[in-house]
């Protein structure tokens, strides 16, 4: 079968406009902005308005990616969103935006890696289009956090934010687009950052709801741990596997969980911080949707030059974690 060069053709974006700073924190819990500024480098986040779901978020950002490739959504062939706040069990968001945006060609389906999950789908879709099964797949990470998450408890509700991020995947010229991938996974952590309820295993009820078990539950110190080792090991395997260095790096591209983790990863690989994408102070962690936020942003405001190596790398509950090798360029 035909193998071919997987490359982002298009990025896109969208954040809801309703911003919550530190300070509007600070009036609902016990907190302040210092306090968590120090600890997570967050300033604000957005939320979605009332009425705003995870499938307005990704139509937003798919749209805009398919507008800067220069697709249109009747060449798509797949649909790939990787996502833990879909807007109802099933069906998948991906069927939903599939709809939306007239993508009549195209299979849909929904991936569920956390915040490792746009790299997952990243993953997958490259596979269909390096195998030659498919031309262009549309990868979106999108999330509306604040619907699981506890406002009320000051560990977890200073977190997180909404958004939603996309690319467009397609055959690209030799030596460009994805030169690796890495994924990893490690069930026995699944305890250290969850939901527990909503599932199977503790279906809703008025006792869950009392017991607030359906929002997130963080271990926020054992995750700094995982997350700092994880991180920088995942960037460097992966770099490994394109026969790269650390020094071959133009910009790495995180996953947006906590700025001290951030500068933790940057300092494993001896990166200077102007070589790192960082907007965690503006949208605060939005799970899956964090890396191609912060791609698109980044790649819009023209950091990015032609063959310059990008790396991203994403970890989350499950416990996953996921890097990827680019060479920018189409």
């Amino acid at each position: 079968m035909e193998q071919n060069c997987v490359g982002i053709l298009g990025t896109g974006s969208y954040v809801p406009e309703k911003v919550i700073t530190n300070h509007d924190l600070a009036k609902m819990i016990d907190t302040s902005d210092d306090w968590i500024v120090e600890r997570t480098g967050i300033r604000e986040r957005r939320v979605v308005k009332e009425g705003e779901s995870t499938l307005d978020l990704a139509v937003k950002a798919a749209e805009k990616a398919l507008q800067d490739a220069g697709v249109t959504a009747a060449e798509l062939n797949a649909i790939i969103v990787a996502t833990v706040t879909p807007d109802m069990p099933f069906p998948s968001v991906a069927c939903l935006v599939q709809e939306k945006i007239g993508a009549r060609n195209a299979a849909a389906f929904d991936i569920t890696a956390v915040c490792a999950g746009f790299i997952y789908a990243l993953a997958t879709g490259s596979m269909f289009i390096y195998t030659g099964n498919y031309k262009k797949v549309l990868v979106i990470g999108a999330e509306t956090m604040s619907a699981i998450t506890d406002w009320s408890d000051r560990n977890t509700a200073i977190l997180f934010g909404d958004g939603a991020g996309a690319v467009i995947l397609g055959k690209t010229t030799p030596g460009y687009g994805v030169l690796s991938l890495h994924l990893g996974a490690d069930g026995s952590g699944s305890d250290l950052l969850k939901v527990p309820a909503g599932g199977t295993r503790l279906p809703v009820s008025e006792e869950i709801v009392a017991n607030r078990l359906h929002f997130i539950r963080m271990d926020g110190n054992e995750v700094f741990k995982f997350a700092v080792k994880v991180m920088g090991e995942a960037a460097k395997q992966v770099l490994e596997k394109a026969n790269l260095s650390t020094d071959n790096i133009a910009y790495l591209v995180p996953h947006q969980a906590n700025l001290r983790i951030i500068q933790s990863a940057a300092k494993r690989l001896r990166l200077p911080m102007d070589k790192v994408v960082v907007n965690v102070d503006k949208y605060g962690n939005t799970s899956a949707a964090s890396i191609p936020i912060a791609l698109d942003e980044a790649a819009k405001s023209g950091k990015f030059k032609n063959g310059d190596i990008i790396v991203m790398v994403g970890f989350g509950g499950g416990l996953t974690w996921g890097s990827g090798v680019v060479r920018w360029g189409k």
